[in-house]
Formats: structure tokens, sequence, C-alpha cells
């Protein structure tokens, strides 16, 4: 029978988002790629260090469980812009930490991201901004590394920890515009007028999904732990619960802050990673927790997404 990652989650991420190859990536940027291939042999030996999204990966795929035959609910991919004979240090440093990583695409400075259809991906983690767009515009649920973030806590070694933003991650960009237009007391007064009116899915929709099915079918030394992070307060609390409900999805926590600033809410949450739409959250989050911009919506409608 041939393979298939059919019913897995499949996550797809770059190098760059794995492991930290910040000092490699300044000598590909001040030389041509070939230092940089240099370097990576030179280093093949050279374990790399975790990078941003490498707890969450890790944990993940701990919902795996060995045996005969194996379950295997979580796929992770490498899909990079870097050259195969770099990629043999991504896959060495991998099997010298122990991740069981089977599967990756190098494509030498092309666009990865078209990739991601024939894996079926449901999460794409990448430091580069256009492939992440690029997957958005695809709609495959995706988001910027910050590689200056802080690393995830040890604290929860049992629990895979996931924080999601609201309107244009989870729910679409709708009450966004309206805030972005006509400011917050006409936000505030939509979202009362339609409490009852679930919003539209946003791109990150189907990843909560796919979380959700992994939650209801959990591993033996590994749970799934969510939480809504929003700058939403009452009354517009309510559309936002009254949404999840009706897509029958349940989030653990919630946390409606009213601008206040999320960082240090989500410091104390101690997320594996965490997903928004508006860069000056992320900024401000990046200092406690790993991080990834997600570029949808209205918010980044000047950069180019629609």
């Amino acid at each position: 029978m041939p393979v298939s990652l059919a019913g897995q989650l499949v996550v797809a991420i770059s190098s760059r988002a794995l492991f930290d190859f910040e000092e490699e990536n300044r000598v590909f940027e001040a030389n041509d790629d070939r230092a940089y291939m240099q370097l990576q042999l030179e280093r093949l030996e050279r374990t790399a260090r975790p990078g941003v999204a490498f707890s969450l990966v890790n944990k993940l795929l701990a919902f795996n469980t060995p045996g005969e035959p194996p379950v295997q609910r979580v796929e992770v991919v490498i899909l990079s812009r870097n050259d195969p004979v770099s990629g043999m240090r991504v896959f060495r440093s991998a099997q010298q930490v122990g991740l069981p990583i089977q599967r990756g695409v190098f494509t030498r400075g092309q666009p990865p991201w078209r990739y991601l259809r024939p894996l079926a991906a449901n999460l794409f983690l990448s430091t580069n901004e256009a492939d992440v767009r690029s997957a958005l515009a695809a709609g495959v649920p995706a988001a910027r590394v910050y590689p200056q973030s802080a690393r995830a806590s040890d604290a929860h070694p049992d629990e895979v920890r996931i924080a999601f933003d609201g309107d244009a991650v989870l729910f679409s960009d709708e009450a966004e515009r309206v805030f972005q237009s006509d400011g917050l007391d006409a936000f505030q007064s939509h979202e009362r007028d339609h409490a009852a009116m679930p919003l539209a899915p946003g791109p990150f929709k189907p990843l909560l999904e796919a979380l959700h099915r992994l939650q209801r079918e959990p591993a033996r030394h590994m749970r799934i732990r969510t939480a809504l992070v929003t700058a939403r307060s009452a009354p517009a609390h309510e559309r936002a619960i009254r949404t999840l409900m009706a897509w029958r999805i349940e989030v653990d926590e919630a946390m409606f802050l009213g601008g206040l600033p999320k960082g240090e809410f989500l410091r104390e949450f101690e997320p594996d990673f965490f997903f928004d739409d508006q860069t000056g959250h992320i900024e401000n989050a990046a200092p406690h927790v790993p991080a990834g911009h997600v570029a949808s919506g209205v918010a980044n409608a000047a950069q180019g997404t629609p």
C-alpha cells in the first residue's frame, strides 16, 4: 500500500524555525550560498542548538506511540530554502537530539511553500515572511517565527501549550475591520449586536480543529492545553465564546485583556508557541515566549495581504 499522511497532524517547518542557525545565516547573508554550504558541512557533526519552535515540535512528536504497529498521530517535515547539502546537518541534528523526523524538502533558495499542498500540512512555521504569506494565501495556517523569541519554558514537560489570538487568527477579521475603520465603540456595539452570530473561520481554525482531534486521543505522557489570548473585552467576549461553541471546539483558557499588553499574561501561561496577527503583540510577547506572526487580515493589508 502507498504511504499516506492522512489523518495525521502535519507540521511543516523551516530549518531556522526548528534549530538556531542564526550564526550560519549571517554567513549566508554576507556571502554567496556556497560559503554557507561549506560552513554547514564543516559543522555536520556539531549538533545545532534548539530553535524557537523546537519545544513545540518535540512535544507534538511525543503523541506518536512506538509498537507493533506504531501509532502515528503527528508528522513533522522539514520544508526549507536550504540546499540539500545543508539539509544533511538539519537531519543529523534532529537525529542527535532524538527528533524522529524522516521527511524533508530542500529547495536551495526557491520558495518551498508550494509543497505544502501535497503534504496536506496543518501548520507551516518559517522565518521567511514571503513564504508565510504565500502559504496563508494558499489556505495553510502559517506563521513567521521570530528567531529572537524566548525559548519555551520547561515547566510543563507533559503538556503542549499553544496560545492563539482571536480576530484574524482563529476568527475572520470581520470585527477587526470594524475596529480599524470606526473605532472601539463601534466595534463593541457591532459585536454586542452580533453576539449570537458565529464569526467566520480565520486562517488558524483548521489547526485548532486538528489539535482538538489530537486532544481527544491523548498520548500516555502528553496532553494539549490551548488558550485564547485576545484584546477583546466584555461585551465583545461573548461572540468569541459562542463562535467556539458553534464549532464544537473547546479552549482551556481564555484571556479577554481589553487592550492590555499580552506579553506578561503569556509569560504566566508559558506556551510552547503563541500566534498573533499584529506585530506589536508579537514584539511584546517575544521576550517572554516563542512567538510567530500570522500575516493575515486587515492589520496586515498595508504589507500586501488582502
